[in-house]
């Protein structure tokens, strides 16, 4: 199998499991070096072993994305070791509570916030230095169609995915004269630990593995993908505008 992505470096986020999990054995079977990043050691280690496997190499990285001092900090050492990177997936995300919002916690919607919102805009903030010094630096991050459905009890989930969203489409149109690329992925119901979390009932054998899913991300990474500012639903297998920005 050719290498296409060889002598890249790839920084995938929630990658000890579903669809970074997927997606990071996806881009090392394609020859990119990668960053996993994840709070479980245990699964970063059977990461390690799968890409192992495919021929591939990783940097396992066992950090909470609540750390923004350590997100700071992985940076920096991405700066010392490479100088660059070339991929980033900001996958890792946590459904928050599923209840009505007079019954929320404060401290469970900032934790929600905190995962799917404020620790990519310190991803944004510490590795776009970092992928302006590729020569195709390539961005995608996982949403969800909840952020524009706002269904009932799903509050801090939808919110912070729309806060998401909105954040990606602010990066995109600052960064659309650059070389770099900034898009969002919807990957739909997927077989994952955290869809049958939230939905019990549900019988998984009817959701898209993983695994497809990724094999749909992993061009939205390549030097070849010229789109930035759009979002792709894999259900409906569209790639989506965002509305322009209004001058000031």
């Amino acid at each position: 199998m050719t290498k296409p992505l060889a002598n890249r470096i790839a920084l995938v986020t929630g990658a000890s499991r579903g669809i970074g999990y997927a997606t990071a054995v996806a881009l090392a079977r394609r020859g990119a070096h990668v960053v996993a990043v994840a709070r479980t050691q245990g699964g970063l280690e059977e990461l390690d072993d799968e890409i192992r496997k495919e021929g591939g190499s990783a940097t396992l990285v066992p950090l909470s994305l609540a750390d923004t001092d350590g997100i700071a900090r992985l940076g920096a050492a991405l700066h010392e070791r490479g100088g660059k990177l070339d991929i980033l997936v900001g996958n890792a995300g946590v459904p928050g509570p599923s209840s009505p919002l007079g019954h929320i916690e404060l401290k469970q919607w900032n934790d929600a916030f905190a995962i799917n919102v404020t620790a990519n805009f310190q991803l944004i903030r510490c590795m776009e230095p970092l992928l302006k010094r590729s020569d195709a630096g390539r961005a995608v991050f996982v949403t969800s169609a909840a952020a524009r459905w706002a269904n009932a009890y799903f509050g801090p989930y939808a919110a912070s995915k729309a806060a998401l969203e909105t954040l990606v489409r602010a990066w995109a149109h600052e960064t659309a004269t650059t070389p770099l690329r900034v898009n969002l992925f919807d990957p739909g119901p997927t077989r994952t630990r955290m869809h049958a979390t939230v939905f019990p009932g549900i019988d998984p054998d009817t959701l898209e593995p993983p695994e497809k899913v990724a094999e749909f991300i992993v061009p939205m990474c390549s030097p070849e993908w010229t789109e930035t500012g759009k979002l792709y639903d894999y259900m409906s297998r569209a790639l989506l505008s965002f509305r322009a920005p209004v001058q000031a």
